[in-house]
């Protein structure tokens, strides 16, 4: 790829901006890529300049239309839209449209992935149905204020997740496992042991919650690449 190109879109009236990863060919499928609650960092662009090489037209939404100065800036603009489940997923929904509208993603599978925050983004996404082959999240928190309701789920669920993570504890584990079964969603769990929250991020961080792990970025990566293989040939 050559470097991103920038999307504009909006919801209700915030300005938005998408950064798009065009392979160098016709691309095999379109991959919303949601970012943590810092929105887009290195980490997760690059993450999306690796979808780009392998073949994936991806775009990387925008949470709130301007860049927190530290976490604690971000919690607060996290909290704006998280503050109702339907102001939530209304922005969601306005990058997943953001993608569609992309010429050349008519016809094309379409994934949604997220990081911590985007996690929980891509999940949400999935709990209400939304039009997707499969969501992917890496260190995503799996609370939600809307479960899913049976059958409402129709992609098909990974989630790669850090046993040691603290902001994701068994308890909410098991909760999420009790919620996709109910809802008859397909669904796999990854759990690597000894991993914190954060682990496909290698820049370095002062969060205790959080530590790069090369295994598990490596693994779950893999993990991903493997299911979309398996949507795309089924």
């Amino acid at each position: 790829m050559s470097g991103f190109e920038k999307v504009a879109y909006e919801d209700a009236g915030t300005a938005l901006t998408g950064l798009l990863a065009r392979p160098e060919g016709s691309p095999r499928a379109a991959v919303l890529v949601f970012p943590t609650i810092m929105n887009p960092t290195a980490a997760v662009e690059a993450k999306a300049r690796s979808l780009a090489e392998d073949g994936y037209l991806a775009l990387v939404a925008d949470f709130y239309g301007k860049t927190p100065a530290s976490f604690d800036e971000a919690r607060l603009f996290a909290g704006e839209i998280r503050e109702a489940p339907e102001l939530y997923r209304q922005r969601l929904r306005a990058s997943l449209r953001a993608l569609a509208r992309i010429e050349e993603v008519k016809d094309l599978p379409f994934f949604v992935i997220g990081f911590c925050m985007g996690g929980q983004a891509a999940l949400e996404l999935a709990r209400e149905g939304a039009p997707v082959d499969a969501a992917v999240s890496f260190h995503g928190l799996l609370d939600t204020q809307v479960p899913a309701q049976r059958d409402s789920v129709s992609a098909r669920i990974l989630v790669c997740h850090g046993d040691a993570d603290p902001m994701v504890p068994r308890e909410q584990v098991l909760k999420f496992w009790q919620e996709m079964d109910r809802a008859g969603a397909n669904w796999h769990f990854h759990s690597y042991s000894g991993v914190k929250h954060g682990f496909t991020n290698p820049a370095p961080t002062e969060n205790p919650a959080t530590a790069y792990d090369a295994s598990a970025d490596q693994q779950s990566w893999a993990a991903m690449h493997s299911l979309f293989d398996e949507c795309m040939s089924s």
